[in-house]
């Protein structure tokens, strides 16, 4: 039975036997992130550390900024410049046996210089990455039926580019050129995994749950065929008793009497593509010679690609000593999240002769294999009180499509049931998620991660609840919005306020929501044959997967030029500036230099097996006895983990430098002069130091410049350069440190190394043996319990979207007139990174409402002829564009964190539109998209 709890558990149960250690990469392997000039002026930060604009912006608006997808072996120093290509011919059938490949239409002059088959990798020993997670083959061994539908049969390679693209060509629609055999028995791999979340509380909000799953455990189940065989209900073990549970309410709403409300429908969610402008790419040059392997690969997940291609390699017979991974600016949607592209570009360079090869998909192939949208199939169940309008119970039954490949099917099913509640308080609750395989392409961690599908049923539902109570919709969600402290449907109590309540009255006194009616009148009175509808949909987001982890580095010279090195690289949500900006409003100082994407750091020697969902409570005890053991050494890049998650790294950094070089460098500067100078008639303490226009000071102190501290700080010796390691499990890993002339401290990391200043003594400047850095083995250290995995989540950010649409009942058309949004999101670091993560992101969220669709089997993009001229994306005209609006609720203090938001922003809008509409006919619909054709058909 497969367990994976967590969107990123893809090395658990289901991959037995695969352990991965940071160790067994090949010593050095280098990874870093080509970053495109020119770099930002001296302008770049305003007064006050507010950016003017972007970190790559003037390469943007200057045609100078690139991508993985632009670069070509030329390009790459020390690369040869002979650039060799490849593609792959995909198996568009799954009931008939693959029986080899007919390449005769090329004649001799466009035959391959390499053919690849699965029959060469098995000769050479080349296996697939985390069997399970990405399948059980790269291609399709000739005598069997593929596993899913545009799963790749054959490779093939050629020296030159003309003779590439003449073949292409040639080879593209024909389904003549991949031969079938007989009928076959299916290699769809088995269902994938599932999982329950019960939870009846005890009676009141703040009383101990009688069950839940943070308290007690997630039900697990295996499966006959495709259903779940739940455990038997019982007083036994912990599932036993978390299914007596669950059959107590079922039966209460099996008893539910006339004092209730209890509403039963069915949902459908399509599968969308993310239709990121990048498609994926790569280019692989391995010199056999030297055992070396260059890769420039676009991917979300850096150090993952480095781990599983150095896994790969190195059991096979290509010799191999270092890989050196480099990483352009990428988008990705999460497409390019543990996606098994990146390893059929490493098997072109195998194969390419000592010649670089380049994979890259044109848009054909990107629909046909990219990671999808999972299609969600839901069965939910309300109960409420209809004297007090509270939920009593809410049930659901979510079974998720995961396709051919399980990827991170397992724990897109699983959040997406935890994420199910939306930001109602249940006091009995019921979600399950079967996650099955099919035949269709593998879908992933694609924006929204399954919440989007759960969430906009359950607003949908909500509205039609409120109709049927007469209740006008927001009071409805009022009464039952979660408060501060309460429990979600796992039984944990989420991070920081509540603030639901907030914006229900700004969307209650907001003119779309408050004169709704009268504008529906005089609408549709000057405007015969259209119906005007305004719809509301308040969701929250989970961000974080309970495995985030990640290192910052930041060190100063003796002149105060300050750079900063990260893990976390551009995908699109303007990481790279939020981190920089972090940093300067910390230390005063922007960073003169900046290194992101950076994977190989020599100063923290970490050892992990990066199994932090699956190690026993027992085992990780044992572990981090080791000071250099960590549950998990990086995460990848997501839509909202670079922020908050990523970006504790940079101020912890940021703060461990300030407490360490910042503090006592200024507090040395302010003593200088008889009897302890302009600093001894007052009380200074740490917590007086302020950053004030770029400058340092704290109790009336002369202001001091950052090169006046970084000098000072250089001359004493004093720490100048800090890297930390964090670690999240739904809380912070924190650690004590014993350091030279310090003493213990306590931070909120869990790894810790550091640099001295020139001044310092010989045996303090000994210990810097990690590539110049003393690694300070910490003396204690605090992880969060295993059993915080089975929170889900602690995390959210909320948002809301008020639809205002219009529908022409001859047509079937929706028009959407305009849309308003209310976020909450902490402290935005950077606003307009903010403002641009909601348009963007409500934009795909109205594309998911009104258009995208993607048939799962046959007639869908895995037999290779989908394109843009048949999935039909929203254009300007359709979203509203100029008359959007959105406010962001200001911070409870400038020490809130900035929460991680960029996936909830396009969440709320799809059922807002979906509310509309029934608002606008009086029709609901439970399946999406609510397309033209279903308008006329409902109306008809």
């Amino acid at each position: 039975m497969k367990t994976g709890l967590s969107r990123r558990s893809f090395l658990k149960a289901g991959a037995a036997g695969v352990a991965i250690k940071v160790s067994l990469l090949p010593s050095p392997t280098q990874a870093e992130l080509i970053e495109t000039p020119p770099r930002p002026g001296a302008d770049w930060l305003a007064a006050g550390g507010k950016p003017k604009y972007r970190l790559d912006a003037i390469a943007k608006v200057t045609g100078g900024k690139t991508f993985s997808r632009d670069y070509r072996a030329r390009d790459l120093a020390g690369w040869p410049k002979e650039q060799a290509h490849a593609f792959t011919l995909k198996a568009t059938r799954v009931d008939r046996v693959f029986d080899g490949i007919d390449l005769g239409l090329l004649g001799d002059d466009l035959k391959p210089d390499r053919l690849v088959l699965h029959e060469d990798l098995v000769a050479d020993g080349v296996a697939i990455p985390v069997p399970g997670f990405y399948g059980d083959v790269f291609f399709v061994p000739k005598g069997q039926t593929a596993r899913l539908l545009g799963q790749p049969v054959a490779m093939l390679i050629y020296h030159d580019f003309a003779r590439y693209d003449a073949a292409k060509r040639k080879l593209r629609f024909n389904d003549k050129v991949v031969r079938y055999g007989p009928e076959g028995p299916s290699t769809t791999p088995g269902p994938y995994g599932a999982a329950r979340y019960v939870r009846i509380d005890g009676g009141t909000p703040d009383a101990e749950d009688r069950y839940s799953s943070l308290k007690e455990t997630t039900i697990r189940a295996g499966f006959k065929g495709e259903e779940p065989q739940w455990p038997a209900a019982g007083d036994g073990d912990a599932m036993a008793r978390g299914m007596a549970a669950a059959v107590e309410i079922e039966r209460e709403i099996a008893a539910a009497g006339d004092d209730a409300l209890v509403l039963r429908r069915s949902f459908t969610s399509q599968s969308a593509d993310a239709s990121a402008m990048e498609a994926d790419n790569g280019n692989v040059w391995y010199d056999r010679a030297s055992g070396l392997l260059h890769a420039l690969i676009a991917t979300q997940s850096p150090y993952e690609v480095a781990e599983m291609a150095a896994h790969i390699v190195s059991k096979s017979t290509f010799p191999l000593k270092s890989i050196d991974l480099k990483i352009g600016y990428t988008v990705g949607y999460g497409t390019k999240d543990h996606a098994i592209f990146p390893y059929y570009c490493v098997l072109a360079g195998l194969y390419g002769d000592g010649r670089p090869v380049r994979l890259a998909n044109d848009r054909y192939e990107q629909f046909q294999t990219a990671l999808k949208r999972h299609a969600f199939q839901m069965e939910k169940v309300m109960v409420i009180d209809r004297k007090t309008g509270r939920f009593r119970a809410m049930t659901g039954r979510y079974r998720t499509d995961g396709g051919g490949r399980e990827n991170f099917s397992v724990s897109v099913g699983t959040v997406g049931a935890t994420a199910a509640q939306s930001i109602y308080y249940l006091p009995k609750s019921d979600f399950s998620a079967t996650i099955v395989s099919s035949r269709a392409v593998d879908a992933g961690s694609m924006r929204g991660y399954g919440t989007l599908q759960t969430m906009a049923a359950t607003e949908m539902m909500v509205d039609e609840a409120a109709e049927a109570l007469g209740l006008d919709p927001v009071e409805f969600r009022r009464r039952n919005a979660l408060k501060a402290g309460m429990k979600n449907s796992q039984g944990a109590i989420p991070s920081g306020a509540m603030r639901h309540g907030e914006i229900l009255d700004r969307a209650q006194q907001h003119p779309l929501w408050a004169n709704r009616q009268t504008r529906k009148a005089a609408f549709e009175a000057a405007n015969p044959g259209k119906k005007y509808g305004v719809g509301y949909g308040h969701v929250h987001k989970d961000y974080g997967t309970g495995a985030e982890s990640a290192l910052c580095a930041l060190e100063f010279d003796a002149t105060g030029r300050l750079k900063l090195s990260h893990v976390a690289h551009e995908i699109g949500t303007g990481a790279t500036t939020s981190q920089a900006v972090m940093a300067a409003g910390l230390l005063g100082r922007q960073p003169d230099e900046t290194e992101f994407g950076k994977v190989r750091w020599p100063q923290m020697p970490l050892e992990t097996t990066d199994e932090p969902y699956t190690l026993s409570q027992e085992e990780e005890d044992k572990r981090k006895a080791n000071p250099r053991w960590t549950p998990s050494f990086t995460s990848p890049m997501s839509a909202s983990n670079s922020v908050y998650y990523l970006g504790h790294a940079t101020r912890e950094a940021a703060r461990v430098l300030v407490d360490l070089a910042i503090w006592p460098a200024a507090r040395s500067l302010w003593s200088r002069g008889i009897g302890g100078g302009q600093m001894a008639p007052e009380a200074v303490r740490r917590e007086d130091l302020r950053i004030v226009d770029g400058r340092v000071t704290a109790a009336a102190m002369q202001p001091l410049a950052f090169a006046e501290i970084a000098a000072e700080a250089h001359r004493l010796g004093l720490v100048t350069g800090v890297t930390v390691h964090s670690f999240n499990r739904w809380q912070w890993a924190e650690a004590e440190f014993d350091l030279p002339d310090t003493g213990k401290r306590r931070f909120a990391i869990d790894a810790l190394a550091v640099k001295y200043g020139e001044g310092a003594p010989a045996a303090r400047r000994d210990l810097m043996t990690q590539d110049g850095w003393h690694f300070v083995e910490r003396a204690a250290v605090f992880y969060p319990p295993a059993q915080r995995n089975n929170a889900g989540v602690t995390y959210y950010a909320p948002m809301a979207t008020l639809a205002e649409i219009v529908v022409d009942t001859g047509s079937g058309e929706i028009s959407l007139l305009s849309h308003h949004s209310i976020l909450e999101c902490g402290n935005q670091i950077v606003p307009e990174l903010v403002s641009g993560q909601i348009q963007g992101g409500i934009a795909m969220g109205i594309g998911h409402a009104l258009k995208e669709y993607l048939p799962l089997h046959e007639d869908g993009p895995g037999d290779g002829t989908w394109n843009w001229n048949r999935y039909e994306l929203p254009v300007s005209k359709d979203v509203a564009v100029w008359s959007q609006t959105s406010e962001v609720l200001p911070p409870l203090s400038d020490t809130d964190p900035p929460k991680g938001m960029a996936e909830v922003v396009m969440i709320a809008v799809v059922p807002a539109i979906a509310n509309a509409v029934a608002h606008a006919i009086g029709k609901r619909f439970y399946s999406l998209p609510i397309t033209s054709e279903k308008i006329r058909e409902a109306l008809a």
